[in-house]
């Protein structure tokens, strides 16, 4: 049984079918590719994992415990953090204040109505924002304002913010949309490098295949609601199914 278990979801918006009994195993410490075209019920399907939708029918478990009928923050503090297609930080605060406000919720509970009044007595909480910082490569910018970085880097700092809450489950929305490709690479690089050292198990939802090719341990396609394909990434390229509904003919 894997970490994160799905079995025969549906979801209907009216007269439309969004997810078509979607069932999905993802085992624990891999990197696990959505792929599909658009309209093909990605965002749906991933908005049900975390409980922004309710599906019709269907379960969704992870590490054996039911996710359907939790609140968001709820399915947060079981071990689940979602990475957005835009980063989702704190423009107006500096990097370090960015990462310390989730590394103290995720320890107390909540948030607190002043979190910085008492930091001085909390030097636990800075020493670890400080280490993840240093992890992601950006010690050295956390005394800078959030909102003037780079879009890799704001996506390497919403990276720390997530990590800092001990996730087993990282859930990422197209992980690198709107950057270059040397953004691109570097996102990909430190991926590979949280999979690798701190065995995070990862769901990745994306259009580039690039991305999906170079991180993949396994790929399902969702086409239509419906999970068309399941397999290797060597084996997905050349799967007739896949290359109708996705890829075409073009080489990938």
């Amino acid at each position: 049984m894997g970490i994160l278990e799905v079995q025969n979801v549906n979801k209907h918006f009216g007269g439309l079918h969004a997810l078509n009994n979607v069932n999905l195993s993802v085992e624990e410490g891999s990197i696990h590719a959505i792929i599909g075209p658009n309209g093909a019920g990605k965002s749906t399907f991933l908005n049900c994992l975390i409980g922004k939708l309710k599906p019709d029918t269907g379960s969704v478990m992870f590490q054996g415990k039911a996710v359907l009928g939790r609140k968001p923050h709820q399915i947060n503090q079981m071990g689940i953090s979602r990475v957005f297609q835009t980063p989702e930080i704190f423009a107006e605060l500096t990097v370090m204040e960015n990462v310390i406000i989730p590394c103290l919720a995720h320890r107390d509970g909540a948030f607190r109505l002043n979190p910085f009044k008492n930091l001085e007595k909390d030097r636990d909480i800075h020493e670890r924002a400080e280490t993840i910082l240093e992890d992601m490569g950006m010690k050295d910018k956390m005394d800078m304002h959030s909102g003037s970085l780079s879009r890799g880097d704001k996506r390497r700092l919403e990276m720390a913010m997530c990590l800092v809450q001990e996730p087993k489950l990282l859930l990422l929305d197209e992980p690198t949309a709107g950057m270059a490709r040397a953004d691109t690479n570097n996102t990909i690089d430190l991926l590979k490098h949280i999979s690798e050292t701190r065995g995070i198990t990862m769901v990745i939802i994306e259009h580039d295949m690039h991305v999906v090719f170079s991180l993949s341990h396994k790929i399902s396609v969702l086409a239509q609601g419906a999970i068309i394909a399941e397999d290797l990434p060597d084996k997905i390229k050349g799967h007739p199914k896949v290359r109708e509904a996705y890829l075409g003919e073009a080489e990938v």
